[in-house]
């Protein structure tokens, strides 16, 4: 492709190292883009509250688009500029198929308040018993009536010791038409989004009020929750350590995190 006006890319397995840390290389070539006049955005399932460390580690704040695109989040301000959300109707008919088709499993949601931090909206809530696929510190436990008592961005259902793809499978037909599933971890846990919701979303949502078109972006992912942007994109590229469906959406496979793949690509462009 031409040189790209917006480059997109996910952050955990693919802009960070397995030590969560930017290299040098692709911290040097990222600023180089943005210099030349290119749009950078980052497309994560991370909510807002867990940005700061990227925009730290990349030196600048660019445009965010969190929660596999129900959130769009702006840093350098600490503002959300726009959410989309599963009403509390919807989130209970959700998780009672969710629970009745795997039994055993526990339910969380993500909420989202004015700002990433935004005290008065507890953001995490899990049902009792909830157990983590990772770290997470800012958990709030409630009874499941008042878990799904409020609109969220997105439902967790979680059964440790599963398989996220059987999950995912069992789930495809009863929830079709009502949410999206999708994954980025294969432990145990899967992400119920609103309908037409993903990372593809997201990043149009940003691109487009600056005239900036599909054909025009390059994204970079490694999980199936990166798959509708790999797709979306006019260069979609998967790191090549990817999950086997990301590896199939994409144009184009480039080397690990651990090697620098998003460096190795955007250099065509941007030499060093």
């Amino acid at each position: 492709m031409n040189r790209p006006a917006l480059i997109a890319s996910d952050v955990d397995g693919t802009l960070l190292d397995d030590d969560e840390k930017i290299a040098p290389r692709t911290r040097a070539v990222v600023h180089a883009a943005v210099e030349d006049g290119a749009q950078f955005v980052l497309a994560t399932g991370r909510p807002p509250r867990w940005v700061q460390p990227v925009v730290d580690a990349l030196g600048f704040a660019p445009m965010t688009v969190c929660a596999n695109g129900a959130v769009i989040y702006d840093p350098a301000t600490d503002r959300i500029v726009s959410a989309r959300t599963l009403s509390a109707d919807l989130l209970a008919e959700l998780a009672d198929i969710a629970t009745r088709a795997i039994p055993g499993a526990g339910l969380a949601v993500e909420r989202v308040g004015n700002s990433a931090h935004d005290a008065a909206t507890p953001q995490f809530v899990s049902s009792p018993g909830y157990e983590h696929a990772w770290l997470n510190p800012d958990n709030t436990e409630v009874s499941v009536e008042d878990l799904l008592s409020a609109p969220a961005i997105k439902l967790l259902v979680r059964k440790a010791g599963a398989d996220s793809a059987d999950m995912a499978a069992v789930l495809a037909d009863a929830l079709a038409g009502l949410a999206d599933i999708t994954y980025s971890t294969n432990n145990g846990l899967i992400e119920v989004m609103p309908v037409g919701i993903s990372k593809a979303s997201g990043i149009d949502e940003v691109a487009r009020p600056l005239g900036i078109a599909a054909d025009e972006v390059v994204t970079f992912g490694d999980m199936p929750n990166d798959i509708p942007m790999l797709e979306w994109a006019g260069l979609g590229v998967a790191m090549a350590h990817a999950h086997p469906e990301a590896l199939a959406a994409a144009d184009e496979i480039t080397s690990t995190n651990n090697e620098e793949g998003v460096a190795r690509v955007l250099e065509r462009w941007w030499a060093q």
